[in-house]
């Protein structure tokens, strides 16, 4: 059945008609609930029937935090590579378990180069010190797959040599074609602050969120406006993603996210997981990750967003400890039972 449904997926990548997501992810909603012990174990503490469920707006999204203490995957397998989280020292680090590199690595080309511009001739300068210094980085391994598939010499990653990276982005500007500044959010701010030349209308700076506390929290759009004096550019890129899920989102302009064609985004209600919000208002963020095939793709995250008219979403924020508590209360039991 695996193998047909992801013959399934591949089709929808290849952008199928709407409906058919639907009907993929139902078959593996089905699949995963009886293939995958925990998430077959989360719906029974749910007192769900999994034969009952024949919309997807009823599916049961599992709790992003079981991620952190329990071995996600559906079937039995061993995988090829481990994803962990960044996270202060102590901190549980949620595990994410990968059957198939090559997989990842086709879907998230597919959607860059989709939604963004092609790899090839993109020279890439990623800023992505703490993911590169934790190890085992779902974000490291997909920039990694960038690189490799850009044929420009002077791809790569960047530490702390600050000389080096000035180098490096005044060679870009000067070669007046189009490449890519990527960063965690801290570090890009950091750069920002150094006082650069103007990067120009060829740059492309894109960040993946990413505070962890190094500075003060920002809102997007203050992050954005510094971002953009810093660097002198009209309009800063997002990547929305995480560690638990395979497919990505990429925003152009203005925060606003556009999903891979593996992934949907439903926003659910703060009190209830099984109510949709309605258009433009704030809820939590729920994830259908078709990609997510061997683990679980049907994701409650602790993000905050709102759904726009035409199918693009954006991020608000996190959910604090006061938040965790008034959102359901079943939901908040059992994510503590897991």
């Amino acid at each position: 059945m695996r193998s047909e449904l992801i013959n399934d997926l591949r089709h929808q990548v290849e952008s199928l008609p709407d409906g058919d997501f639907d009907e993929i992810a139902l078959s593996i909603f089905r699949f995963q609930a009886r293939e995958n012990a925990v998430y077959r174990e989360f719906i029974a503490q749910l007192q769900i029937d999994a034969d009952t469920v024949h919309r997807v707006k009823d599916i049961p999204f599992l709790p992003v935090e079981v991620f952190k203490n329990r071995r996600i995957l559906s079937g039995s397998w061993q995988p090829e590579a481990v994803f962990k989280s960044s996270g202060t020292s102590g901190q549980a680090r949620s595990t994410h378990l990968v059957k198939s590199l090559e997989f990842y690595h086709n879907l998230a080309i597919h959607t860059f180069e989709t939604q963004i511009c092609q790899l090839e001739d993109l020279p890439i300068l990623a800023l992505l010190p703490n993911y590169l210094e934790q190890g085992q980085s779902s974000l490291v391994n997909m920039v990694e797959a960038f690189i490799g598939r850009s044929t420009q010499e002077i791809s790569g990653f960047f530490l702390d040599d600050q000389s080096r990276m000035r180098e490096a982005l005044n060679t870009c500007v000067a070669g007046e074609k189009p490449f890519l500044l990527l960063g965690v959010s801290y570090a890009l701010l950091d750069l920002a602050k150094e006082g650069l030349d103007p990067l120009g209308s060829h740059a492309m700076v894109m960040e993946t969120g990413g505070m962890k506390g190094r500075s003060q929290e920002l809102s997007r759009e203050e992050l954005h406006a510094e971002l953009k004096a810093g660097f002198n550019v009209d309009c800063i890129y997002s990547e929305y993603g995480m560690t638990e899920l395979l497919s990505q989102a990429y925003s152009r302009h203005g925060g606003l996210f556009k999903a891979a064609s593996s992934m949907q985004i439903l926003i659910k209600e703060f009190n209830d997981p099984f109510c949709t919000s309605t258009v433009r208002k704030p809820g939590v963020i729920h994830v259908i990750d078709l990609a997510n095939i061997d683990t679980c793709s049907f994701i409650a995250t602790a993000d905050i967003g709102r759904a726009h008219p035409d199918g693009t979403f954006e991020v608000l924020g996190r959910l604090d400890n006061s938040d965790l508590r008034g959102c359901n209360l079943l939901y908040t039991e059992i994510t503590e039972y897991f």
